[in-house]
């Protein structure tokens, strides 16, 4: 168990960073015994990195000590830049007590350890892998993260996230097949409706050949009486 001075020098800083949260950090106490003071933390990718839109859950333990002896960090999301289950090798961690800072809280650990994970730098617990690894494993870790059921007690709001783009991607694939669905009916049923809407067209070329032969008989008689008109004068005229 931690002694009293490490418990209260961690509740400080537990309320500390509930009052003022540090950009792509989230730390929680342990829910088991508050007085284990395990610290359970999420690091959100930066934007214009690899790690962008990625959640890195893992874990900090505290020594008996703290602080005037350094925690041991462990990430337990696959990331493609720590390994996983692994203690951290950093100057704030407990692979380096001899420049360990009693100065040093909870947040910095966690803003370092952020920044240590977007430089390339090897170190012990560090692996090699490519960009498109990291955004592969960024892409995953949220759902990698909700099977965890102390990450899902701990962070609700994380898999209330993780529900909402769900059921956003449930519906964007909805809505094509919908489309998609109009787009197959049988050919049968659209050459009847074609057809239905064509006899209500007006055909102007039909119109007008319907026109000329209504029209034919008139004009036609009138040229015949014209001529039959012109021979039987002629014999008049000759006199």
């Amino acid at each position: 168990m931690a002694e009293k001075s490490c418990v209260k020098r961690l509740q400080k800083e537990y309320r500390a960073l509930c009052k003022e949260p540090v950009s792509h950090v989230v730390a929680r106490p342990s829910p088991n015994d508050i007085l284990e003071w395990r610290k359970h933390y999420v690091l959100e990718g930066s934007e214009g990195t690899p790690f962008a839109g990625g959640y890195y859950y893992g874990k900090i333990k505290f020594p008996p000590e703290y602080p005037y002896k350094p925690p041991g960090i462990t990430m337990i999301t696959p990331n493609g830049r720590f390994m996983t289950q692994k203690k951290i090798c950093l100057s704030m961690s407990d692979f380096h007590p001899e420049s360990w800072n009693p100065m040093w809280s909870v947040s910095s650990i966690l803003t370092g350890l952020l920044s240590f994970m977007m430089d390339n730098s090897p170190t012990t617990g560090s692996v090699n892998t490519t960009a498109a690894e990291k955004q592969r494993l960024a892409k995953a870790s949220l759902a990698f993260n909700c099977k965890n059921p102390t990450f899902r007690k701990l962070f609700p709001e994380y898999v209330d996230k993780y529900n909402k783009q769900q059921q956003q991607l449930v519906s964007e694939h909805l809505s094509p097949e919908s489309t998609k669905e109009e787009n197959l009916k049988p050919e049968a049923e659209k050459r009847v409706k074609s057809s239905v809407e064509d006899g209500k067209r007006v055909d102007p070329l039909r119109d007008t050949r319907r026109n000329r032969k209504q029209s034919f008989p008139t004009w036609m008689m009138l040229l015949l009486v014209s001529i039959f008109g012109i021979v039987m004068a002629l014999p008049l005229l000759q006199l």
